[in-house]
């Protein structure tokens, strides 16, 4: 078998259809088109969704979901990261200070990931309740 030999089986390829050239190919006058309206014409195009003037789907249909526009101001932090910081009070001043967190946010919850080998005081951050566990089991002390 070579490259150049190969071909399509008998009857696999057909060849493209021929409208409007007359009654006997069962396309001829109207070209499969129908009769008059936007469709029929040449250039006859509207949009995806165009229903014609009427209100279309996709702006019949209620919007769903949710984008909160607070979300980039809270930051996560593990409890492996707070060891890292080398600070009396770890507050989000210091985790700032530290580049642990950017400095455009507002808050920062801890959650548990990573152990917790020294007692670390925590104020002012959020917590999880396994993080608050692991820092209070540590010998920390958390300040609201």
């Amino acid at each position: 078998m070579k490259l150049n030999s190969i071909k399509p089986a008998e009857g696999a390829k057909h060849s493209k259809r021929r409208v409007g050239r007359g009654i006997g190919s069962g396309l001829g006058k109207t070209a499969g088109r129908g009769h008059k309206g936007q469709k029929s014409r040449t250039g006859g195009f509207h949009k995806v969704g165009f229903e014609g003037g009427q209100m279309p789907l996709q702006r019949r249909l209620p919007k769903r979901g949710f984008n909160s526009l607070t979300k980039a101001d809270t930051a996560h932090v593990r409890t492996g990261e707070l060891v890292k910081v080398q600070a009396d009070v770890i507050d989000l001043l210091a985790l700032k200070q530290a580049n642990v967190v950017p400095t455009t946010v507002k808050s920062v919850k801890v959650y548990l990931s990573g152990d917790v080998t020294r007692a670390i005081n925590v104020q002012g951050l959020l917590l999880s309740k396994g993080a608050r566990a692991a820092l209070e089991a540590a010998g920390g002390k958390i300040v609201e």
